[in-house]
């Protein structure tokens, strides 16, 4: 079987390859065994050397809005009422469990996004 820990980026496209030679063997087969654990160090090489942050709740609860063609007003009644969605799309509120729940219900962003802390927004401060 011969495989080895993925450690450079040479070995990463090597994998790859096989990879994609090895893609559709069945299950149970030796094929299919090779294809499962070169997945699975591929996948650890990716996410040690290519992971993505997630994204930041109000970035993500805007990008929802835009995607569907939406504006903020389809945010009443979700996060609350005019003022409250304000505060929160400016940073000023966290959303709370509630708004979390409907968030992910209405629009389908992802729970493990809307619960991680909002990042500070850059405020002008009047001199």
């Amino acid at each position: 079987m011969n495989l080895k820990p993925i450690r450079t980026t040479q070995d990463h496209e090597a994998a790859l390859k096989e990879i994609e030679s090895l893609w559709g063997a069945d299950d149970g087969t030796p094929e299919g065994d090779r294809l499962d654990i070169l997945l699975t160090l591929v996948d650890a090489y990716e996410e040690t050397h290519f992971s993505i942050d997630m994204p930041d709740p109000i970035e993500a609860i805007k990008f929802r809005l835009e995607q569907q063609g939406e504006d903020q007003s389809a945010l009443i009644g979700i996060i609350g009422n005019r003022t409250r969605v304000y505060e929160v799309l400016r940073g000023d509120r966290p959303l709370s469990l509630a708004m979390i729940r409907r968030l992910h219900e209405r629009f389908g962003i992802p729970a493990e996004v809307l619960i991680q802390p909002i990042r500070p927004r850059n405020k002008t401060i009047a001199a």
